[in-house]
């Protein structure tokens, strides 16, 4: 059931009525009680496609796009060091292995 948004042209009173696509628009205002409630035709509600191909990240503002891509930078620089560092134990370890072999 969708909301509308009314206005009065009698008082200039606006306001949002919730009721079903098929019951009939009102008429009478709330406020000064005359016959001159008018229904608007509203923008709509935000829409958040979900499914394959739509993600809800797709309309980020710019500076959480810089944020995330800050992070993920930040991300990305301590795993390349975790792995040369990892990388370099691993060769260490194999350079002691073959030297305790000879001996």
């Amino acid at each position: 059931m969708p909301t509308y948004d009314y206005r009065c042209d009698a008082c200039g009173h606006e306001l949002e009525i919730f009721h079903s696509m098929t019951e009939a628009a009102k008429r009478k205002c709330p406020e000064c009680g005359k016959l001159k409630l008018v229904r608007q035709i509203g923008a709509g509600g935000g829409v958040i496609f979900k499914g394959s191909g739509f993600y809800e990240t797709d309309y980020r503002s710019e500076s959480y796009k810089r944020g995330a891509s800050a992070e993920s930078a930040k991300a990305s620089e301590s795993k390349s060091e975790a792995k040369s560092e990892s990388k370099s134990e691993s060769k260490s370890d194999k350079k002691t292995d073959s030297t305790k072999k000879s001996d």
